[in-house]
């Protein structure tokens, strides 16, 4: 499968109005932004667990990157509610579940190969607590070649990011407009290297979750 695999044109995709489609695993459905390859591939997606649901055990041969959305996400490494992120790195595994269900942003082999960062942020250091008036930003992760962040604009607010790699979006509440076109909860936008991004923040502000960096890493896992 070849899904908005051409990284040299701006991508944007209104996820909330998309429909979930099944998984291998039963209570596991998925919406599908960009995806390389059959059920091993190159992929994001927004990952949906029904209440006590579990995918199998498995390994993670290119890295995984996950933002817990809603409800609680686990694993043999504990409990993440909603505003958790996590990177397990190449080679790892796990079988995910969820007791209460939960909606997850999920990004498969995207890493380097020798990334072997593992992280787990929680929801505490994940929040922005941004003054009246201002932007805000906490960094989930930092490489010489890409800035993962949770950014916060407030409402009627110019956004204009610099891109000189990459630059990838999901929003996590709030909106923005891009010329005629409203961002709201679970847009996602890429743009390739270079190319602006003019927005305005909508009436309530904008929070993001945002990558910059090269939208294929120089040395990323191969399938």
């Amino acid at each position: 499968m070849r899904l908005n695999d051409d990284l040299n044109i701006r991508t944007a995709i209104h996820a909330a109005r998309m429909e979930w489609t099944p998984s291998p695993a039963k209570g596991v459905d998925r919406r599908m932004l960009y995806r390389v390859g059959d059920e091993v591939a190159r992929a994001t997606s927004l990952v949906r667990f029904a209440p006590n649901s579990r995918f199998p055990l498995h390994p993670h041969g290119g890295g995984e990157e996950i933002l817990v959305l809603e409800g609680v996400f686990s694993d043999e490494t504990g409990d993440y509610g909603a505003g958790s992120y996590l990177r397990n790195p190449p080679g790892t595994a796990h079988a995910p579940s969820s007791e209460p269900g939960c909606v997850l942003f999920v990004k498969l082999w995207q890493f380097n190969a020798d990334d072997d960062a593992s992280i787990i942020r929680r929801p505490g250091e994940t929040a922005l607590a941004p003054e009246a008036g201002r932007t805000a930003s906490v960094i989930l992760f930092e490489s010489p070649s890409e800035r993962v962040q949770i950014q916060s604009w407030p409402p009627h607010a110019d956004i204009a990011p610099p891109n000189r790699e990459g630059l990838e979006l999901l929003v996590l509440s709030g909106s923005f407009k891009q010329g005629g076109e409203t961002f709201n909860p679970l847009s996602w936008l890429r743009l390739p290297p270079g190319q602006p991004l003019r927005a305005r923040s909508g009436p309530a502000g904008v929070r993001l979750w945002t990558k910059s960096g090269p939208l294929m890493q120089p040395r990323v896992c191969a399938l």
